[in-house]
């Protein structure tokens, strides 16, 4: 019987389980591979891990290092630590990591290490801004990758830039585009609206998390400031992150200024896509969101000074308004009125990048 050729396939945190989604379903078809999952423990609680598994018919891993939080610097070298003695029974024909979260990085440096190829998808991404923990894994991620896979052509001309030689990348498009044109019938029947008692286009989704906007005590402070203007005229549904919960504790804002931001546990993927999808806008600090509100076009202000995505600003839905009070009432103002920028849903996103990337992959590594 003919060996399997084995893809060892890294996840840790709540955007890689959505990008491995599709994936998995594309390998069903070659029964020539055999996938072992590794889940790195990064996210752990229910509502940012399992849920997603659940939702996204994603098998149960073969690992789970239930790493856990702490520092960057420990919790990338717990999880390298943990993985060597796994790539050593395992013995992969290739590592798949996806993203830019310190499971990326660290699985990418444990394969190198070992002499395994890497395949990065979601490669060549980059905010240009040292200070945020994903460009440093994503930079270091792409340069010890033997496969780039490449979301948008900003990604392409990044790593050529770079001198990453262009036998490594492949322009594939969004596999979280893959996700979410595969989820559409049961986002469709979601019951979030109902349950939050919400009508259509009718408030809008908060998402904030990075570390640069919720653990500085003044900025965050100030963006709540700019959300108790916003909430005046318009319903905020916001699924609190845990770390912004904590720091959220910390500011102790009087409720009487907040009554109309309807603070929630964060959601399913489901139940998120579906309320992002009628939503009248979106706020946030996140870079997937930039992605799938620019496939949904529904407006996107987000609340950085940078994106690593520049396309769904380009041709997205997408305008950066950093902590801009002025810039960010303007354009919340303008969607109001119905005077939005026009968008288009770049190409490659199709729902068929899981689907490129195998055509790549399997004729390199399998004879």
């Amino acid at each position: 019987m003919q060996k399997k050729s084995k893809f060892l396939i890294i996840v840790g945190a709540r955007p890689n389980f959505v990008k491995v989604a599709p994936l998995y379903d594309e390998l069903k078809k070659y029964k020539k591979i055999k996938p072992v999952l590794v889940h790195t423990g990064q996210h752990y609680d229910f509502d940012m891990s399992q849920v997603f598994f659940q939702e996204l018919k994603i098998p149960t891993p073969n690992y789970n290092l239930g790493v856990g939080s702490g520092s960057h610097a420990w919790q990338t070298a717990e999880i390298m630590e943990k993985l060597e003695p796994i790539f050593l029974k395992e013995k992969p024909d290739l590592v798949i990591v996806v993203g830019d979260v310190n499971s990326t990085l660290a699985g990418a440096l444990v394969a190198a290490k070992l002499h395994i190829r890497i395949a990065h998808i979601e490669a060549g991404l980059r905010s240009f801004d040292m200070s945020m923990p994903e460009e440093i894994n994503r930079r270091l991620t792409d340069h010890i990758s033997s496969f780039l896979f490449v979301t948008e052509p900003s990604g392409v001309k990044n790593l050529l830039n770079e001198g990453i030689s262009k036998n490594k990348i492949f322009l594939v498009g969004d596999i979280m585009i893959d996700a979410l044109i595969g989820s559409m019938s049961k986002v469709k029947k979601s019951k979030i609206l109902e349950k939050l008692k919400l009508r259509k286009k009718e408030y809008a989704v908060l998402t904030l998390h990075r570390s640069s906007n919720v653990d500085n005590r003044d900025k965050l402070k100030e963006f709540f400031g700019i959300f108790s203007q916003i909430q005046k005229k318009t319903r905020i549904v916001f699924p609190i992150h845990p770390r912004t919960r904590k720091s959220l504790l910390s500011l102790r804002l009087g409720k009487e200024n907040f009554s109309n931001v309807q603070i929630i546990k964060p959601l399913g993927y489901i139940d998120f896509i579906f309320l992002a999808s009628q939503a009248k806008f979106i706020l946030t600090d996140s870079g997937g969101i930039q992605e799938e509100t620019t496939f949904l076009r529904v407006p996107c202000l987000t609340l950085r000074e940078n994106t690593e995505r520049p396309i769904t600003i380009i041709k997205g839905t997408n305008i950066l308004c950093g902590g801009d009070k002025k810039k960010i009432l303007k354009y919340v103002n303008e969607i109001t009125k119905g005077k939005y920028k026009k968008s288009q849903i770049p190409s490659l996103w199709d729902g068929k990048t899981a689907k490129r990337i195998l055509e790549i992959l399997v004729p390199k590594l399998i004879k």
